[in-house]
């Protein structure tokens, strides 16, 4: 029985950049940079040092060189944040494509784009 996420893998083409991004930008930390003797290389980021599941950045090229059968796509993720406005304004001043804060059913939600165009959302936490 599958009782929590781990890793969520996120296959990009400047692994250094996305890391940047994460890390300067949204305020990930990277929790550990790795490569193997066949040069693959992926680094972990997560919003925290402890936290249960990470974000894996892996090369886009290489893995696709690897398994050409690979589904590269970016997955559709929502992060939850307590600040939803001060992260909307902090990601804005940094130069970030945001969107608009709206009002969904399940509660206020805005997006935002990485350095390579991908879409994420970010949702309101319930108090």
């Amino acid at each position: 029985m599958i009782n929590k996420v781990g890793q969520i893998m996120l296959y990009v083409d400047n692994q250094e950049e996305a890391v940047r991004f994460w890390t300067d930008k949204v305020g990930f930390s990277l929790i550990s940079s790795e490569e193997n003797d066949q040069g693959m290389k992926w680094m972990e980021i997560a919003p925290t040092k402890d936290s249960e599941t990470c974000l894996v950045l892996h090369n886009k090229k290489i893995v696709a060189e690897l398994d050409p059968e690979m589904n590269l796509g970016t997955p559709s993720l929502m992060f939850f944040t307590d600040q939803l406005e001060k992260l909307h304004e902090d990601l804005s001043q940094q130069n970030v494509t945001v969107g608009e804060i709206v009002d969904m059913p399940a509660g206020r939600v805005f997006n935002f784009a990485d350095n390579e165009q991908n879409y994420f959302a970010v949702m309101e936490s319930k108090k």
